[in-house]
């Protein structure tokens, strides 16, 4: 818990969407997990196709072993993004699309924030370029911000190369921490006007932004959100830290 947040300013619904309407912005960059809606897509994709036997006993023991390793602190951030991509080496990208799409549908909408889907359809009414950051595989963020209506050329997630239809262990991308700002730059994408984020892996993206907008922030993200002179926004279903 933090309570030593006397000095950061928490918006109201009103206020947040007024803050970002009023930068009048051109280009706005969005994380996704915990952002865009409530909890971990990434995780939460790889419990459910190892209960449903998506992977086989083989990967599900290796994934099982290096998570236990990122939860004690001995993988790193990075690593396990990409390692719950290379779990699926060998399946078919078109059997993920389905997974990810049963997935989502089933487990991740309830849980997208009401505010935030009311905000992204302004911002596109208003012909902003959005962007859609993760480090969740490109499978089910790609799935999820169609909800959004942000197209998949506008989406960078971890992902790793796919030959002949065919998942492969090779990386293509993992943006976390300032990941997240080299995938952006290598799209030209280097000062959004709005950055929205929920963890202390968004801080180097929201800092890189006219204006940061830490939502529903982890309680890493709301002290260096206090640091930095940050006001933060939680959505109505969401208990402040």
């Amino acid at each position: 818990m933090v309570n030593n947040l006397v000095s950061v300013v928490r918006l109201s619904t009103a206020e947040f969407h007024s803050a970002v309407y009023s930068l009048s912005p051109s280009v706005a960059v969005f994380d996704c997990d915990g952002t865009l809606w409530s909890g971990d897509a990434g995780s939460g994709f790889m419990r459910w196709t190892v209960e449903t036997g998506l992977v086989s006993r083989e990967a599900t023991d290796w994934i099982d072993a290096r998570y236990r390793g990122y939860l004690k602190g001995e993988v790193s951030e990075v690593a396990i993004c990409g390692e719950m991509v290379q779990m699926y080496q060998r399946l078919r990208e078109d059997e993920m699309r389905r997974a990810a799409k049963t997935f989502f549908a089933n487990q991740v909408e309830p849980n997208i924030f009401p505010e935030m889907k009311e905000l992204v359809d302004e911002l596109r009414r208003k012909g902003v370029d959005i962007w859609a950051v993760s480090s969740t595989n490109n499978w089910v963020i790609e799935e999820g911000v169609k909800r959004f209506g942000i197209p998949p050329e506008r989406v960078l997630a971890a992902s790793v190369q796919v030959k002949d239809g065919v998942v492969t262990d090779v990386i293509r991308d993992v943006p976390t921490d300032a990941g997240k700002v080299a995938a952006l730059a290598r799209e030209g994408v280097t000062t959004p006007d709005a950055v929205f984020g929920n963890s202390i892996h968004d801080a180097a993206m929201l800092e890189i932004a006219r204006r940061a907008f830490p939502v529903n922030p982890t309680s890493a993200l709301a002290e260096r959100s206090a640091q930095e002179g940050w006001p933060v926004y939680y959505p109505a279903s969401v208990k402040p830290v």
